[in-house]
């Protein structure tokens, strides 16, 4: 991949400038997908199971219904999560945020966020082994914002969710 570091502000409107006069040329942005590097080749049906048991579970966890999520068998095993973007939702924040419209929700506008489970990931396979477990929501939520965290900072009221959530987890693990 070809990477282009723009960090002005008027860097933006200067792209979608350059795309509508020739239209051959698309700027993406390199974290608006998983690229085929990252993934290992699976097929969607090996795959579909999980992602339906995961679907159901994360959605319930975070009572969020129209939760995009996808599972993918990631290279890295490491990673557990990653919440990517489109590119639209992403120029759409950019605009929000250079015309002062900070606090208003992404999402109105179609903001298309996707959380991105590792089928690799041990924690990942203990969360679709035992969906009902009581400690399931807790890791959940954990992985979610840990994803959101990789891209922006978490609202106040979410960051003391989040710290009192690791406060939990470390218990469990001390008990």
């Amino acid at each position: 991949m070809d990477a282009v570091i723009l960090d002005h502000n008027i860097d933006t409107s200067f792209i979608t400038q350059l795309e509508r006069r020739n239209e051959k040329i698309k700027f993406v942005r390199i974290d608006a997908d998983l690229t085929d590097s990252m993934k290992e080749d699976v097929s969607e049906e090996d795959l579909k199971e999980a992602k339906e048991t995961l679907t159901e579970t994360f959605r319930k966890a975070l009572n969020n219904e129209k939760l995009n999520v996808t599972v993918e068998k990631l290279k890295n095993a490491d990673i557990s999560s990653v919440i990517t973007l489109s590119e639209e939702g992403r120029r759409m924040q950019d605009m929000m945020k250079m015309y002062g419209m900070a606090g208003m929700d992404p999402s109105m506008f179609g903001g298309d966020q996707t959380l991105v489970l590792n089928a690799n990931n041990e924690l990942v396979k203990y969360i679709l082994e035992h969906k009902d477990s009581e400690h399931i929501p807790v890791f959940c939520e954990q992985l979610y914002d840990l994803a959101l965290l990789s891209n922006h900072p978490l609202t106040p009221d979410a960051m003391g969710k989040f710290v009192a959530r690791s406060n939990k987890i470390m218990l469990l693990l001390a008990k």
